[in-house]
């Protein structure tokens, strides 16, 4: 592998891709062809998206490295490349259509505490401590010929800890001012002489492993910021992962403004998708990257993309942020002169940092109805400032990404009391629900299918090495049969993909209707598209069940009409819903979410519910 963005094997790659081929694939036992570049979804909202960790999901080789195979663990436990090519007919068994893999690419090889891939030393190359370059295509070809997407975890923001602060070692107290440095070798020892990087790393004879950091264009002191660890702020490192200057341009006579950094990342990156064929980008720390970096890099591989042949492209990033925050790095404001435009969607954290709580009965489902009508306001508020925020795809929560826990969290969702171990197991089934049923792209985290139960105060207690539990890969657990249920659903109904969403008033008693403003409380809500209505109804309580009514759509559900249990996570002793029924003008009160009150007339759909059961609700066959 070349280690220049400028090498003409490099450029041919890029070239080669947009000639457009076909490949044969072998998958379980077949001969399948695909076409390469590999055409990009039609639509998103299809896809459900499964989360690994390479290090941490499986090897087929060797047991993890430590053990047992849940215990916090902070270095390599051997996970391979091939080992999710492995079992990508489990997850499609599962229901997933899409893999993100956390950073594949080249990290520092002396540090062992880079197991999560994000410490990248070579931009252009695979990390041999994940495999070779031909099974990270091996990989995505086969989800290819299986019709699923591959999505490149990618980072922009930082390298690895390629240089050590002269008399600090690899972290510095942050600083206004840069320190002086000095590059590592390949061995992870600090040359003296290079308190420069050198011209031409490639020709040194120190370099035993490689050394520094790749591409070469990448060596140059003014290229990273230098200021030492500053977690809290936009400026400075991560621990020990060197951020990068993404706010630094110059002018040259022979190419006028331009921004080095950002260039060298959009060259290394469309390379990636030329040779591999990634089919979307989740970008990292997005938020810790200056706005116009940003968008520019988006656009930048959002065209190569294009360009190539793969026409849907998707780009998410991690803003952990609030809405608004997250509406600097999403679609554009229309203010801009140039009218570029940022991420097509970023990872819901309003959502995330609000859903696991209502779900757990901590939190009033009525503050999760108040986030979404919060962020409609904020986006007409936008709208008519002239600041008017779009995805690429259309309305931007339509597509972001949400989840119920990852790999940057303490504690995984599922939560196992030690004295009673299953007691709040169909949370997790609950809570698939949901987060399937809401608005969004969504993302399970592995192991979620196999019951992990990570919770402790680091982010290594939900890092498990999978493969390492017993009977690791059960496509009979109870956890996988319930997400396997969900998402015939999800793929079975368009609603709860495409469709519009309202929470929904609910009744104890048939005439006083309100969203719940109980913790724990009910949680329901519709999805509306076209002709057909799917509604989602949820118990929180641990202890109680409920009976009662959910107001419906007046002019899709006439009275009587029958609608179905469509999913359930306690399907075999439910209370199927009743037949809708009507309550005249002035026969009710409902409450208004924002305040005030309207008294009818409402069509009704009659549920029971017991603790912590979930129902999805609609017509079969629509």
């Amino acid at each position: 592998m070349v280690n220049s963005i400028f090498e003409p094997d490099v450029q041919e790659v890029i070239k080669e891709a947009r000639s457009g081929k076909t490949k044969q694939v072998t998958v379980d036992g077949d001969v399948v062809e695909i076409p390469t570049p590999f055409p990009s979804p039609q639509d998103w909202r299809d896809q459900l998206i499964y989360m690994i960790m390479i290090d941490r999901f499986n090897n087929p080789d060797a047991e993890p490295a430590h053990l047992p195979f849940d215990s916090r663990f902070g270095g390599f436990q051997g996970g391979k490349i091939k080992g999710i090519t492995a079992k990508l007919g489990y997850l499609e068994s599962l229901g997933v259509t899409s893999v993100w893999i956390t950073p594949p690419l080249q990290n520092t090889q002396f540090s062992d505490g880079t197991y999560h891939g994000y410490g990248i030393q070579n931009f252009l190359t695979v990390d041999p401590r994940y495999g070779i370059e031909q099974e990270l295509q091996e990989l995505i070809d086969e989800a290819h010929a299986r019709g699923m997407y591959v999505i490149l975890d990618v980072v922009i923001n930082h390298a690895g800890d390629v240089f050590e602060y002269v008399e600090h070692g690899a972290m510095a107290p942050f600083r206004n001012v840069p320190y002086d440095i000095r590059w590592r070798k390949g061995d992870g020892n600090p040359k003296d002489s290079w308190r420069v990087a050198p011209d031409d790393l490639r020709d040194d004879p120190d370099l035993t492993p490689r050394a520094a950091c790749f591409p070469d264009e990448l060596c140059d002191n003014r290229f990273f910021r230098r200021h030492g660890s500053n977690l809290s702020g936009v400026v400075g490192d991560f621990f020990s992962l060197k951020e990068l200057k993404t706010d630094f341009s110059e002018v040259t006579a022979e190419r006028g403004f331009f921004h080095p950094v950002r260039d060298i990342m959009i060259k290394a990156y469309q390379f990636a998708i030329a040779k591999f064929d990634f089919d979307g980008f989740r970008i990292d720390t997005l938020k810790h990257v200056e706005r116009p970096f940003a968008r520019i890099f988006c656009n930048a591989i959002r065209e190569f993309a294009l360009s190539i042949g793969k026409r849907n492209l998707f780009i998410y990033g991690e803003v952990a942020d609030n809405d608004e925050k997250i509406a600097e790095y999403t679609g554009r404001f229309a203010s801009d002169p140039d009218l570029l435009t940022g991420a097509d969607a970023a990872l819901d954290f309003p959502v995330f940092h609000l859903l696991p709580g209502v779900l757990k009965g901590f939190s009033a489902p009525s503050q999760l109805a108040n986030l979404y009508e919060d962020r409609k306001e904020m986006h007409r508020g936008q709208r008519d400032s002239g600041r008017v925020l779009m995805s690429t795809h259309g309305e931007a929560s339509r597509f972001f990404v949400t989840f119920l826990d990852n790999h940057d969290q303490n504690q995984r969702f599922r939560f196992s009391d030690p004295s009673d171990p299953n007691r709040f197991d169909a949370q997790v089934s609950m809570g698939v629900g949901c987060l399937f049923a809401l608005q969004g792209v969504p993302v399970i985290y592995y192991g979620t299918e196999q019951g992990l139960h990570g919770a402790g105060n680091s982010d290594q207690d939900v890092r498990e090495a999978l493969w390492g539990k017993p009977n690791a890969f059960d496509t009979n657990n109870p956890f996988y049969r319930a997400i396997q249920e969900i998402t015939a659903v999800y793929a079975s109904q368009p609603a709860l993909r495409y469709g519009r969403q309202f929470f929904r008033a609910i009744s104890g008693n048939g005439t006083e209707f309100g969203i719940s403003t109980t913790a724990p409380g009910i949680v329901a809500f519709s999805r509306i598209l076209n002709d057909m209505e799917v509604v989602v109804v949820a118990n929180t309580l641990i202890d109680r069940s409920f009976s009662g009514f959910v107001i419906v759509d007046f002019a899709l559900n006439p009275p009587g009409t029958s609608l179905h249990l469509l999913y359930g996570n306690q399907e075999a002793n439910a209370t199927l819903p009743g037949s809708v029924t009507e309550n005249p003008q002035g026969s009710v009160v409902v409450h208004r979410l924002r305040g005030g009150t309207t008294n009818g007339p409402v069509r009704a759909l009659p549920f029971t519910l017991k603790p912590v059961e979930i129902q999805i609700i609609g017509k079969k066959g629509s």
